[in-house]
């Protein structure tokens, strides 16, 4: 064997350990966002002046916190329930009477925080319930969640001390020293004060979407099998995630009651608001955060201006959520996201038009169902007034054979026109996706 010299200069020294820094840039776009809601919260009121506007405006932020509250059971938990109202009823006479303890000198707490004795009052009551209803899931938990809702709304008669009897509960939110000059006698105030929680609320619930309760809340939705196999407990995240959202329900109804002065068992507690509260997170769009803002939105357009519109309110309700169901079960939120995917690829120019079309040809429609269904009503609820109603500017008569003529005639050219949009619709959407599905794999490719 042949001896080899090893020359040791030639051997290279050990690297030293290399160190890598990394700079994780802002997300511009997300900083802008928040950006844009916060000043949308401050200037409303001085956009919108009117006393209506700015009440609709007070309800719209704590019903942001409701919809945010309940998406995050329904959304990201994919817990189907129907008495969420219960945490905000309760949180709301919790706070009410914590306000009236307050005023009474009894409970040494400003306004300012009686919407966090609201929601720990509906925290309260969630750990309670949430952990019968947790058990379960799916189906079964949507009617455990009922049962619930409807055992409580029957007990308010039952204990008139704390909730009032038929009359409810009245407060007066102007009491103790002024906080920083603010009395909260004034709406303006109030609206400030609802603003700022629902501001803070909203940034909480979207910072709980990336926590790892709030990830593995989201896989329990998506394959609860998988995340029993990792070992966590089903039924402990969804619990955990149940006492957050009644949190969160409880500061909306604590706002609620600061709004009002007046908490009622018979319109806070019922079925017919946990309801609301379902069919307007739907309707905003429940896969996407932004969706139940949008739905808070509509829930109070709905029930203050459209209701004020017309009789059959319920009805064009219904219909629209029948229709979202069937061709957009995203929500308004996916639609707004499909089109942005859309522009974001260069193909939304051709929409523009589009769009116009289905618009010109869906008013023309609505607008000869809507005078059809009026005089319809007007017929039933109505006939002792006359045969005459006045309907958007027109007045329409049920007696004569021409109003019924045009409104039937707008109501069939108003149809046939977008049939034929929508067509032309498919077939340019179609080529829009197949365009930005192979884009994506020529990039992917590349």
């Amino acid at each position: 064997m042949t001896n080899t010299a090893i020359d040791m200069n030639s051997v290279p020294p050990a690297q030293a350990p290399v160190r890598y820094y990394r700079f994780k840039p802002w997300n511009i776009a997300r900083f802008l966002i928040w950006t844009l809601f916060a000043v949308a919260l401050l200037v409303a009121p001085h956009v919108f002046r009117s006393s209506l506007a700015l009440t609709m405006l007070s309800q719209i932020g704590y019903l942001i916190i409701i919809c945010l509250s309940y998406n995050m059971l329904l959304g990201q938990g994919g817990m189907l329930s129907f008495g969420h109202a219960v945490y905000t009823g309760l949180g709301s006479f919790i706070a009410i009477h914590a306000m009236n303890l307050a005023a009474a000198g009894s409970l040494p707490i400003p306004l300012v925080l009686i919407p966090l004795v609201g929601g720990l009052g509906g925290m309260f009551f969630a750990f309670l319930f949430g952990y019968v209803s947790t058990k379960k899931s799916g189906t079964t938990f949507a009617m455990i969640t009922l049962g619930l809702g409807e055992l409580v709304a029957s007990m308010a008669l039952m204990f008139p001390s704390f909730f009032g009897g038929e009359g409810g509960v009245t407060t007066n939110r102007v009491y103790g020293t002024p906080f920083f000059g603010l009395t909260f006698g004034p709406q303006i105030q109030v609206y400030y004060l609802i603003a700022v929680y629902c501001f803070i609320c909203t940034a909480l619930m979207y910072a709980f979407t990336g926590t790892p309760l709030g990830r593995i809340l989201n896989a329990v939705r998506d394959n609860p099998e998988r995340v029993e196999f990792i070992g966590y407990s089903t039924q402990r995240v969804r619990y955990f995630a149940f006492i957050i959202a009644g949190f969160f329900a409880g500061i909306g109804g604590g706002l609620a009651a600061i709004n009002f002065e007046i908490v009622n068992a018979a319109d806070s507690l019922n079925g017919v608001r946990s309801g609301g509260y379902l069919l307007f997170t739907f309707l905003g769009g429940a896969t996407f955060f932004f969706g139940p803002i949008i739905g808070a939105v509509l829930l109070v357009f709905a029930s203050v201006m459209l209701s004020e519109l017309s009789k059959a309110w319920l009805l064009y309700l219904g219909l629209v959520f029948l229709f979202m169901v069937m061709f957009a079960p995203g929500g308004v939120a996916s639609l707004i996201m499909m089109n942005l995917r859309v522009a974001k690829f260069g193909r939304f120019k051709p929409f523009w038009r589009i769009y116009a079309g289905l618009l010109a040809s869906g008013v023309v429609l609505v607008a000869g169902a809507a005078a059809i269904v009026e005089m319809i009503y007007h017929m039933q609820l109505n006939a002792a007034l006359g045969p005459q109603l006045h309907f958007f500017g027109l007045t329409l008569d049920t007696s004569s054979p021409v109003s019924w003529g045009v409104s039937a005639a707008l109501l069939v050219v108003g149809g046939a026109l977008l049939e034929t949009v929508r067509r032309r619709f498919v077939r340019t959407w179609g080529q829009a996706q197949e365009f930005i599905e192979a884009e994506i794999k020529r990039r992917e490719a590349a």
